[in-house]
């Protein structure tokens, strides 16, 4: 009789235990909605929309509420989508605060940002702590670039780097047992030692994309290919060095940004903010599954079909 009781004790326990972190994540998730930054609908006469781009590129950015920030491809294209419709907006300052990401969402952006200045609508990129490797360029996707004396500007490179573990798996006598479809289909593998084969494989795509970065910026900033590539090696730069070799145009930060706009288009400039929000319920989702995630990523993990190779610019 005393074991029953025993287990049913702990059978409460941990209920009210379920219930009180359920009620934890709802009120973080009402927090989140409460607090998160929203566009301003307040501001009457605005010309200048103040877009941020903060934290590494994805397609698809995070969802939950406590994960990293990120800037997603996905909702940046929509929010500049949303801008190039407005009738009133005739100028976008874009606040980069961001080390790169993923070529393809930093390509998305990029091109979004073009068809902004394709409508005549004037870009300016502000580069406040970073403005590195995709950031850049995006950055150099805009009319003008100012950037802060001390910030972190340029990396024009590309990387795809992982941990390698075949030498702890043989130490400890484990195998891989390697079943694949396709010669290539593991290579970057963190299981195996990379062939001489697949590592000139992956090489051969880096370089690719790095000739891509290249040309981008190059096309960009109104420069020749060499002359981009001999900045090209990855290397980051002060602002003020990143003046001196022609990456940016001005030293600042977002009074200057206006000043230019206000010049260019002869008349005061009133900023509205495109920052990013979520609702209740979007905040609600997200908490729950950020913890849904980890619970299942044990059983998931086992069963990775894909490899573990990441490619950032």
């Amino acid at each position: 009789m005393k074991d029953t009781n025993n287990g049913e004790n702990t059978a409460k326990k941990i209920w009210t235990m379920v219930k009180i972190l359920f009620v934890l994540l709802i009120f973080s998730a009402i927090l989140s909605a409460l607090y998160s930054g929203s566009e301003d609908d307040a501001v009457i006469g605005y010309n200048t929309a103040v877009i941020p781009v903060n934290g590494i590129i994805m397609t698809g950015g995070s969802s939950g509420l406590f994960e990293d920030e990120s800037a997603s491809s996905q909702q940046l294209v929509r929010v500049i989508e949303e801008v190039k419709n407005d009738p009133s907006i005739e100028a976008v300052i874009f606040e980069i605060n961001s080390p790169g990401g993923s070529p393809v969402a930093t390509d998305e952006i990029s091109q979004a940002i073009k068809e902004l200045n394709d409508e005549g609508i004037i870009t300016v990129a502000w580069i406040r702590e970073s403005g590195a490797s995709g950031a850049y360029w995006i950055a150099s996707s805009t009319d003008h670039i100012v950037a802060n004396r001390m910030s972190i500007v340029g990396s024009i490179g590309v990387y795809g780097s992982y941990l390698e573990f075949s030498g702890f798996l043989d130490d400890h006598n484990i195998t891989y047992r390697r079943l694949v479809s396709g010669e290539y289909k593991d290579a970057g593998s963190p299981l195996k030692e990379m062939t001489p084969q697949e590592e000139a494989l992956i090489q051969q795509k880096l370089d690719k994309l790095h000739s891509y970065f290249i040309s981008a910026v190059a096309e960009n900033r109104n420069m020749t290919y060499d002359e981009v590539k001999v900045l090209a090696t990855g290397e980051i730069y002060l602002g003020i060095e990143a003046l001196d070799n022609d990456l940016i145009d001005e030293l600042g930060g977002k009074q200057e940004a206006i000043s230019y706009i206000e010049q260019e288009l002869n008349t005061t400039v009133v900023t509205k903010e495109y920052t990013k929000s979520k609702s209740f319920f979007e905040s609600l989702a997200g908490v729950l599954n950020k913890n849904s995630y980890y619970i299942g990523r044990g059983i998931a993990s086992g069963m990775m079909i894909d490899n573990d190779l990441k490619i950032k610019t």
